[in-house]
């Protein structure tokens, strides 16, 4: 991101940045759309850990390398574990999730998804884990689950309807439709959208303004907003990996994500 003056980077898939107060984690799997694995899960869990015990840390950025913010989670990977009905090793990636949500949720500081580009699948829901979001013109953000057969994870269903409301946040858990980033500004998943040309020095002026806010009184914010309810927050990550592993065993998950690869409509028998 533009501006940043400090590298820190101690995983492939996490490039680490500091500036002015703010760290900047930048999904690194370009190639693959920033898709989420289990090591960069894991990799930006720790990352977020330390960030937010460091205390010249004012507040965080995530963001993606490349044209992407996050296609979700690697459906190459998910697919070849559906092949094998290894739903343990979903379940790996999708208790990692929880992790990062747990962990956005209960550090004090200010965490800023700065979305780049698609944001889809969990990648969406990664963006709405975040404390405030920003997106270039040429975001987009989908729920795109049911397209393959699989529920919404990674927080969604507790942070959607809470930011758009039940009957919209439902409109995008059963279509799939994509939003543009003018769309997700109209309807209040994101607070504001800039030129691409201009987006990294925005969102990094926007981090350096958090970073120099009151520390105390953000801490107390976030904590009535978020922290009171970290509870049921766990309890909605939970009920998602049960319900998220019920529907990847099915069927429909295995047409669903043989679909995608074939590049063709896939063919839901309830099963």
């Amino acid at each position: 991101m533009a501006g940043a003056t400090q590298q820190l980077t101690t995983s492939p898939t996490i490039q680490e940045e500091h500036s002015n107060g703010v760290a900047i984690l930048r999904l690194n799997r370009p190639e693959k759309l920033n898709a989420l694995n289990l090591e960069m899960s894991r990799a930006l869990v720790h990352a977020f850990l330390r960030n937010a015990e460091d205390k010249s840390v004012r507040s965080i950025v995530i963001t993606g390398a490349g044209r992407a913010f996050c296609a979700g989670g690697d459906l190459g990977q998910i697919r070849d574990a559906r092949s094998r009905h290894a739903g343990k090793e979903l379940e790996g990636l999708l208790h990692a999730g929880k992790e990062i949500c747990l962990a956005i949720a209960s550090t004090p500081k200010l965490v800023l998804a700065a979305v780049n580009g698609p944001a889809a699948g969990a990648g969406m829901s990664l963006a709405l884990a975040c404390d405030l979001r920003v997106a270039a013109e040429s975001a987009s953000f989908a729920q795109s689950f049911t397209q393959v057969g699989l529920y919404p994870d990674f927080g969604a269903t507790y942070f959607l309807p809470r930011l758009v409301g039940l009957a919209r946040a439902s409109e995008l858990f059963y279509t799939a439709d994509t939003l543009s980033a003018a769309e997700a500004r109209r309807i209040g998943i994101v607070c504001c959208v800039t030129p691409d040309d201009k987006f990294e020095a925005e969102a990094l002026k926007l981090a350096e303004r958090l970073a120099a806010g009151p520390p105390l009184a953000y801490r107390d914010i976030k904590h009535t907003m978020i922290g009171e309810r970290r509870k049921e927050l766990e309890a909605a990550l939970d009920e998602e990996i049960r319900l998220q592993i019920h529907c990847f065993l099915s069927e429909d998950c295995a047409e669903g994500l043989t679909a995608f690869f074939e590049k063709r409509k896939p063919k839901f028998q309830g099963r």
